[in-house]
C-alpha cells in the first residue's frame, strides 16, 4: 500500500466494510438505453461509464454535474465537462456524449437528465446509473423517486475497498462520504427526496460507531 496514502484504521475497519457492502446494490449488469454518469470528485465514474459504453452496454452517455465544494478545485469547468473531456480522451465519439452541466445534487442530476433527454427527443425506458461505489444505494433511491417510470440499473467500478481508498488518495474523505451517504438513506427518505430503504441494525450500529469516532464532516445538519 502506498505509504503516502494511509489505509483504513484497523479498529474501525469492520464498520467501514459494513457500510461499503451495504451501499453496493449488486445489480446484474445488462444493456440499457442510456448511461448516466453522476458527477463527483471521482474521475473513476467517467472512466467506468466509458468502459460500459465501449463494452456495448449503452449507446449514449449523459454526464451530469456542475460543482460542489468538494469538486470545484479539481474540476473548475464543472464535473460533467471534465468527465466529457475524459471520455473524449479515451476515444468516445462526441456524438455519443450528452452533457448536463447544471446539477448540484443527485436529485438535480436525475431531474435535469430526464428533462434534457426529453428535450432532445431521446426515448428512454432504462438507464444505467454510474456512480461512486458508495453512492449506488442513494442514487437508486433518488432515481426511483424522481423517475419511477424507467428501469434503473446501478453500477460502479468493481474495486476492493482498499484499492478504492488508494485511488482517491484520502482515507478520511472516503470514510466521511460513506458515513454521510448512510445517514442520507434515512434522512432523505424522511424529507421525501428518495424512496424509503431498509437500514439493517448492523449497518445502523456501524454507522453510529463511526459517527462517535468523529467521521461527521459529511453529515446533514438540521
Amino acid at each position: 500500500m502506498n505509504a503516502l496514502t494511509p489505509g483504513i484504521p484497523e479498529h474501525i475497519r469492520a464498520d467501514v466494510e459494513r457500510l461499503w457492502g451495504y451501499h453496493d446494490l449488486q445489480h446484474e449488469l445488462r444493456p440499457c438505453d442510456v448511461g448516466v454518469g453522476l458527477g463527483s470528485h471521482d474521475l473513476g465514474v467517467a472512466d467506468h461509464a466509458v468502459d460500459l459504453y465501449q463494452g456495448g452496454y449503452v449507446p449514449l452517455v449523459v454526464f451530469t454535474g456542475a460543482n460542489a465544494p468538494t469538486t470545484v478545485e479539481r474540476f473548475p469547468r464543472g464535473e460533467a465537462v471534465h468527465f466529457r473531456e475524459r471520455a473524449l480522451e479515451r476515444g468516445v465519439s462526441d456524438s455519443a456524449i450528452v452533457v448536463e452541466p447544471r446539477a448540484t445534487n443527485t436529485a438535480e442530476n436525475i431531474e435535469y437528465t430526464r428533462e434534457l433527454l426529453t428535450t432532445k427527443g431521446i426515448r428512454c425506458g432504462s438507464i444505467l446509473l454510474v456512480s461512486r461505489p458508495y453512492q449506488q444505494r442513494r442514487a437508486f433511491a433518488t432515481a426511483r423517486k424522481i423517475w419511477p417510470e424507467v428501469e434503473i440499473v446501478c453500477n460502479s467500478q468493481r474495486l476492493p475497498l482498499d484499492e478504492y481508498v488508494q485511488s482517491i488518495g484520502d482515507v478520511d474523505r472516503v470514510i466521511n462520504m460513506l458515513v454521510g451517504d448512510t445517514q442520507r438513506i434515512t434522512v432523505y427518505a424522511e424529507r421525501g427526496f428518495t424512496i424509503p430503504q431498509e437500514v439493517p441494525p448492523e449497518v445502523a450500529e456501524a454507522y453510529g460507531r463511526l459517527v462517535e469516532a468523529g467521521y461527521t464532516s459529511r453529515l446533514v445538519r438540521d
